[in-house]
């Protein structure tokens, strides 16, 4: 594993990256509602991210992705392709996630959103799911481990009767999309990599209200759970300072990090 210790321009550039991703969360918000298509949401990010930012939106074409944003709709656990034929119903949770690049680095986030009022099953999966990630960030200093914002956010999910999707992961980020470490969102505390100033990763835990079982769909992207009961996910991309973290993607909303 090379983790490659992000230098002080490097870092500037990643603040400017994932403030612009943070600001595609911002702005979308009000489009999420009954009767509008992920195709629609997605061409929305799409104008944003290139005219407005003139940023590139990192998804498209990355390895065959045909579309700008990802759209993970109820079920879905992550990667959902957006088109014009999801519709959002009333009720229904969606995950959308947003990585734009700037100058060659990316910053990469992602929010839940309920269309119109979520059922309080719901509410309380997207916001547990919303406290595993807080409490993973929480734990990012120098000296600690992968493994203990692992175990936290294990811990938290499976106490509140969710499990933790072990397939997929957070990652390292920069120039490149996704490079070392992989950051799981389940361990053993003292174990995994130990944390350095300038290093900068995502942690983006996905929970489920069912048993953590998934499977890839035949488009070889969207990731739905196996017994279909719905998933949550929140993402942000992170940077471990000389005395604790920096949210690179902190939205406006997010009080709690500081300004």
């Amino acid at each position: 594993m090379s983790v490659i210790i992000k230098s002080a321009e490097d870092i500037e550039k990643m603040r400017i990256a994932g403030r612009l991703a943070a600001e595609v969360l911002e702005m979308i918000g009000p489009y999420v509602n009954p009767g509008v298509s992920t195709g629609e949401l997605d061409r929305i990010c799409h104008d944003y991210i290139v005219n407005v930012q003139q940023a590139i939106p990192a998804p498209l074409n990355y390895r065959g992705f045909p579309k700008s944003i990802c759209t993970s709709i109820n079920q879905v656990i992550c990667h959902g392709i957006p088109s014009d034929d999801k519709i959002l119903k009333k009720g229904d949770i969606i995950n959308i996630d947003i990585t734009v690049i700037k100058d060659g680095y990316h910053g990469d986030t992602s929010k839940m959103f309920f269309v119109g009022e979520g059922s309080p099953a719901n509410q309380r999966l997207v916001e547990i799911t919303q406290e595993c990630l807080y409490l993973g960030i929480d734990l990012v200093k120098p000296g600690a481990r992968l493994g203990d914002i692992g175990h936290v956010i294990q811990q938290h999910a499976e106490s509140n009767h969710y499990s933790v999707v072990r397939e997929y992961c957070g990652h390292g980020i920069g120039t490149v999309f996704h490079e070392d470490p992989q950051v799981l969102h389940y361990g053993r505390p003292g174990t995994g990599l130990e944390l350095q100033a300038g290093m900068i990763f995502t942690i983006e835990p996905m929970i489920n209200q069912g048993t953590r079982f998934n499977k890839l769909m035949k488009d070889g992207w969207t990731v739905v759970t196996k017994d279909r009961k719905p998933s949550a996910q929140w993402e942000h991309t992170i940077l471990v300072t000389e005395t604790g973290a920096e949210v690179l993607t902190r939205r406006q909303e997010e009080t709690r990090f500081g300004q």
